[in-house]
């Protein structure tokens, strides 16, 4: 049994002189023909895509904004969470480090009460190395983050 049809004819014009005309054409004659098995089915395709992009821009006309906002704020939110997960064991290290500040040191090991200062020379200069190398990451991640933002 054959499947009934009603088909219109038309011809589509275009003159290649025309960039937007050329630039069809090109798109025409490569298009994937897995996709599009003809003209036809590309051509339905297209049109209906722009208009019924047309018809929810008439209906929302920051529709086109919000989209490019999403854009941003999914691109945004990766690159802080990838920062984030960097941070993670960088804010463990300084919480640790803060326990082990509140810690007495430089006393001798054998509890004599007596103090050593060599001991509290090399916390005190472990402490300053390890927060130089922190002020050096976050300048790093600020950086990325400004990096980031200029790209746009």
């Amino acid at each position: 049994m054959r499947k009934e049809r009603k088909i219109i004819n038309t011809n589509i014009r275009l003159n290649l002189l025309e960039e937007s005309d050329r630039k069809a054409w090109e798109h025409l004659q490569n298009m994937d023909r897995k996709e599009y098995k003809s003209y036809s089915r590309a051509v339905v395709a297209a049109l209906n895509d722009y208009f019924d992009r047309k018809e929810k821009l008439e209906e929302d006309p920051y529709l086109e904004t919000r989209e490019k906002e999403d854009v941003f704020l999914d691109s945004l939110l990766s690159k802080f969470e990838k920062q984030l997960e960097n941070a993670v064991p960088l804010m463990i290290a300084e919480h640790m480090f803060q326990l082990l500040q509140h810690m007495p040191r430089g006393v001798d090991s054998e509890n004599t009460g007596k103090w050593d200062y060599e001991k509290e020379n090399d916390n005190l200069q472990a402490n300053q190395a390890w927060e130089m190398q922190k002020q050096q990451e976050i300048e790093e991640a600020e950086d990325a983050a400004l990096d980031f933002a200029d790209s746009f």
